[in-house]
């Protein structure tokens, strides 16, 4: 009866610390929008509640599932909009083509994110190839932690009938304990150095999702913002299990949040 009541105190305990934590997806630095059917600007693009192809729907349920609560920042971050933040997520900085003011990542900004960081937050840095990501403010942000997107091209898929150039195995990998095999397409590189470590590489030895330590805070680094709908919605062929690699991903974050 002891081990039952101690195992039953324990999901309580960790489901608690689950919904007291707020994952906040970034809206400024990727800031992207379209006309709608009625013609009237709207944002799109690695949204929580775009429910296409474009979308992060799926990835917030991931969070979601764990009693996280999501949350979005539209301005530039700093240590009163982020207060309140566990998990913080900067996804594929706009370029030019992309927003005509795009927000660049700027000195003031690197430092406000990593003193966040520093005190305990967890940072989740998507990229992607390097003609549809604005490198180098982003690579100012993710050198404070030892780390650099490189201008290269990695997993090229030419189309959906060469779904396998995208493959990469993760079967034991640390950050995935129920995906086995994963799909990233048009992934940039990572190199990393000081506290920087790879945390996975593909076929070619490249590391393309990386991870470090930054004071009390975690930051993670992925060469794709390999997590939006069309990939987790079922549409990939039967093996690739990205839907469970965002649970898995979503769980990892989670978990490296500091406990009060």
């Amino acid at each position: 009866m002891k081990l039952k009541s101690a195992i039953v105190t324990l999901m309580m305990s960790s489901g608690l610390a689950a919904s007291a934590q707020t994952v906040t997806l970034d809206y400024y630095f990727n800031h992207e929008v379209h006309k709608n059917k009625a013609g009237q600007q709207e944002r799109f693009h690695y949204i929580w509640t775009e429910t296409d192809n474009n979308g992060f729907y799926i990835f917030g349920e991931a969070f979601t599932k764990q009693g996280a609560k999501l949350d979005t920042l539209g301005q530039a971050p700093n240590a009163a909009n982020l207060k309140g933040t566990s998990v913080y997520i900067i996804v594929d900085p706009d370029t030019k083509k992309e927003s005509p003011n795009p927000n660049y990542i700027e000195p003031k900004d690197v430092e406000q994110i990593a003193n966040w960081v520093k005190k305990g937050g967890v940072l989740l840095l998507m990229a992607n190839d390097s003609a549809n990501v604005e490198l180098p403010h982003f690579n100012t942000l993710v050198a404070k932690f030892g780390m650099h997107f490189n201008n290269d091209l990695q997993n090229h898929v030419i189309d959906d009938a060469h779904f396998e150039d995208g493959a990469v195995k993760t079967t034991g990998n640390p950050l995935f304990k129920t995906a086995n095999k994963i799909y990233m397409k048009d992934v940039c590189s990572i190199s990393v150095s000081g506290p920087a470590k790879s945390l996975l590489k593909n076929s070619n030895d490249a590391t393309i999702i990386a991870t470090a330590k930054y004071g009390k805070g975690t930051v993670i680094a992925v060469g794709d913002p390999w997590l939006y709908n069309e990939y987790t919605n079922g549409r990939l062929p039967a093996g690739y299990e990205n839907d469970k690699a965002a649970n898995d991903l979503a769980q990892w974050l989670l978990q490296q949040v500091p406990r009060k």
